[in-house]
């Protein structure tokens, strides 16, 4: 089997804010793969990153460097690598399909089955923010999630309850994402502020590696908390146990590019349940063709949550697919 790599490099529409600063641009690789005695039939994977937030990449040279190594090696250890091996996972799953996109054989990708999906509403200034939730909700998306922490607080408050002024939590279910930006000392009355306005959950409050003060918020909030950087680098199945026992979650959320690839996301995602914490899944900025891959193996189970796989509008240059987004909800057009 041969293999080969190249990198692009996609443009927001408009700068999207988080806690870690404006994104503008968005860097990615794609792994090809094929038979030898076969060329004109090449499954494709896509290897996505955040800088700062992806626990595999430090620098482009090293990066490719181990893209390098996967290409003259197929078989090479990725448990460290987790958007390698998404991206690697993503493209063997593909040629063995026939090399058209198809990932997993079920109802999404035979264009029968759509996935629930909340409206993300990006970090800026009020006018910004409240400009987004307004297009979100003239889309019909009927859960929005907003990434709070990057302007002040009491604003945020007063976007949330001007929601929840025209719109009931049976109308109109809000999420945020905190992405770690409260301090301990603060994180309680927060959740409490929050919790007034009937949120339907909180995305990691404070920084990852604090698990026993995560324990602590857990056991006390009066909204539900979801772990998402908390499970970034944790890779055994030991360690997974011993996050989710020691912190115990309401809700865990999984993206592959972060969180181990396919089977990494299998094996949280049975542990999780073998404990009755819910799960969904997101994207991680991925253009079309992960997106595509992310919805297929989201689509292996049967969950009706809102999963966070609305970012494929988010490029001017993202690749063309059959992925739709209509009334907050996915779905492909059907593969032949």
């Amino acid at each position: 089997m041969k293999a080969r790599y190249s990198k692009k490099t996609f443009h927001f529409k408009r700068p999207s804010g988080t806690s870690r600063g404006i994104l503008t641009e968005k860097h990615a690789w794609f792994l090809e793969v094929w038979h030898e005695e076969q060329p004109e039939i090449a499954g494709i994977g896509e290897c996505s990153i955040i800088p700062g937030l992806s626990p595999d990449f430090v620098d482009f040279e090293s990066y490719e460097r181990k893209l390098t190594e996967v290409c003259d090696d197929l078989s090479i250890d990725l448990t460290n690598w987790p958007s390698i091996q998404f991206g690697l996972e993503t493209a063997l799953l593909d040629l063995k399909n026939g090399g058209k996109g198809v990932i997993f054989e079920n109802g999404f990708v035979k264009g029968k089955r759509h996935i629930p999906i909340n409206g993300l509403i990006w970090m800026g200034d009020a006018g910004f923010m409240q400009e987004q939730i307004e297009a979100k909700l003239s889309e019909g998306f009927t859960t929005i999630k907003l990434k709070i922490g990057a302007i002040d607080f009491q604003a945020e408050i007063e976007l949330l309850t001007s929601i929840r002024k025209r719109y009931s939590k049976d109308e109109i279910t809000l999420r945020v994402d905190a992405n770690g930006a409260f301090s301990l000392h603060e994180a309680e009355e927060k959740l409490s502020a929050l919790a007034k306005l009937d949120i339907h959950s909180i995305e990691q409050p404070i920084k990852q590696g604090q698990w026993e003060e995560m324990h602590k918020l857990c056991q006390s909030t009066p909204l539900p908390i979801a772990l998402d950087e908390e499970l970034i680098g944790i890779n055994t199945t030991a360690e997974k146990i011993a996050l989710l026992d020691t912190i115990q979650p309401q809700y865990i959320i999984l993206k592959p590019s972060l969180h181990g690839g396919i089977v990494g996301t299998k094996e949280w995602i049975e542990l999780a349940e073998d404990r009755n914490i819910p799960w969904w899944i997101t994207s991680a900025l991925e253009s079309n063709i992960g997106l595509n891959a992310i919805c297929q193996l989201t689509a292996e189970y049967d969950n009706n949550l809102p999963q966070g796989l609305g970012t494929g509008s988010l490029y001017t240059d993202n690749i063309p697919s059959g992925l739709s987004v209509l009334d907050g909800k996915i779905f492909l057009k059907h593969v032949e």
